[in-house]
């Protein structure tokens, strides 16, 4: 299998079957066994197709003469990676045509000819030129979401979370940041590794490096299950309730949402170094195995279990736990340099239903933890409704803000936090994490 074959076949699968890019395309490349050069090649033409999609979109819809929901998956797939190829690569143009155009085998030739075609529209004008030439038609907005590959509705939400630290001409950074291919950055799980053992440069986390070059699966500490691939962000997330106060042995911990399991792994680690334990909860049966899997390393092992987060705290479970973290289910659009696809993925109308199921989850969180215990709240969005809007709801529920703000600047000194009065919001455009909302809360009775 091709490098191209792999990268068109991740990004049809992303769009028509709801596939996430970071744990299909590693799979893919493994399966094809690509070489590492091959494997570097695939994974720059499937991500930054993704990323710089809504510009391929624009760009193959006014070559073609038809919008791109017209066009057929295959076809749709295989046009935008021909399109990233011919924009933003280095790839001779009769390469990214030919090359290209051949995955889609020779079983209907109307196809064949309609994408060789469409391609090579596109490589006979500079692709700057055909994309400011549509973008004269727009308004402000639109243009800066063209430009930015953003849909409108995330460019707006994410002016007014910054409009709220006074920090809007910030915006225009954070998109760009947002298509930076981020640097991979890795966990030394405590109990089991020490970050100083391995010579590699700092993260915002006390206990993050950032990656050498190359698949990081390959590093002998990342295979054997010492150390883990984790943003500084998450990590800061999970440290930020497990370090916020000393703990007593016997305590016990829960992890509410705890799939695919980053953040699960390290809090499993620090509770087995102080002697509390964890129990780690997922709504969904396949990925409470991907939490099995991330825990895999860490003695003794966390208790895994499958159901709906919003049973608990309830019967045996109320006020059972001495910290829970909530990693709420969200649009995820603070992770967009990690998760390019999660632009496309979620629309406006789907943030109420998310906010009704953040709050819900929140309440039973406040229910399981014991009276002068600790919650918390954490979302990879930065969007008012699933941030601000959430945790003002959370006195209501009985519990108040504990300030996070203090426990994230000992963590990481000299990092950089959102003006959000006692709760942390960390941006990538400042400090090369995703975007995170985290707020501590403890019972106020």
């Amino acid at each position: 299998m091709s490098a191209r074959l792999v990268a068109r076949d991740v990004v049809l699968a992303v769009d028509r079957d709801d596939a996430y890019a970071n744990l299909l395309l590693p799979a893919r490349i493994r399966e094809a066994g690509l070489s590492p050069a091959d494997a570097g090649f695939a994974t720059e033409l499937a991500y930054g197709t993704l990323r710089w999609q809504g510009q391929h979109d624009a760009l193959i819809a006014d070559a073609a003469g038809r919008p791109v929901d017209e066009i057929d998956a295959e076809t749709l797939a295989t046009l935008r990676i021909g399109s990233h190829q011919l924009s933003r690569m280095r790839v001779p143009a009769h390469a990214a045509v030919h090359e290209t155009v051949a995955l889609l085998g020779r079983r209907n030739k109307g196809r064949l000819g309609f994408a060789n075609a469409v391609l090579r529209r596109l490589s006979e004008e500079p692709w700057e030129q055909r994309l400011a030439r549509i973008a004269e038609r727009l308004g402000a907005d639109e243009r800066l979401a063209l430009e930015s590959s953003h849909p409108a509705w995330v460019l707006r939400a994410l002016r007014r979370s910054l409009d709220r630290e006074g920090a809007t001409d910030e915006l225009e950074s954070l998109l760009a940041a947002d298509n930076e291919p981020p640097a991979v950055q890795l966990v030394a799980l405590p109990g089991l590794a020490d970050p100083a053992e391995l010579d590699l440069a700092p993260t915002a986390s006390p206990l993050g490096r950032v990656a050498p070059g190359g698949d990081p699966a390959r590093v002998p500490q990342v295979a054997d299950g010492s150390w883990r691939v984790q943003d500084a962000g998450s990590q800061l997330a999970a440290l930020t309730l497990t370090r916020a106060r000393p703990v007593a042995a016997g305590e016990r911990w829960l992890d509410l949402c705890a799939g695919p399991g980053g953040k699960a792994a390290l809090l499993a680690a620090e509770a087995a170094v102080h002697g509390a334990r964890l129990e780690a909860n997922e709504v969904a049966p396949h990925r409470a195995k991907l939490v099995r899997d991330a825990v895999r390393s860490i003695d003794p092992r966390p208790d895994v279990v499958v159901g709906d987060g919003r049973r608990y705290g309830r019967g045996e479970t109320e006020g059972a736990f001495d910290r829970v973290l909530l990693d709420a289910p969200c649009t995820g659009l603070g992770a967009l340099r990690r998760r390019p696809e999660a632009r496309w993925r979620k629309q406006p109308t789907d943030v109420p239903e998310l906010a009704a199921l953040q709050v819900e989850l929140l309440e039973a969180a406040a229910r399981a933890v014991r009276p002068g215990g600790l919650v918390a709240y954490v979302t990879c969005s930065p969007h008012l409704a699933e941030t601000r809007a959430v945790v003002e709801r959370a006195s209501a529920l009985g519990l108040e803000p504990v300030p996070t703000r203090e426990v994230v600047a000992t963590l990481s000194p000299g990092i950089t936090l959102g003006d959000t009065g006692e709760a942390v919001q960390l941006w990538p455009h400042r400090n090369g994490t995703d975007a995170m909302f985290i707020q501590l809360l403890t019972p106020s009775r």
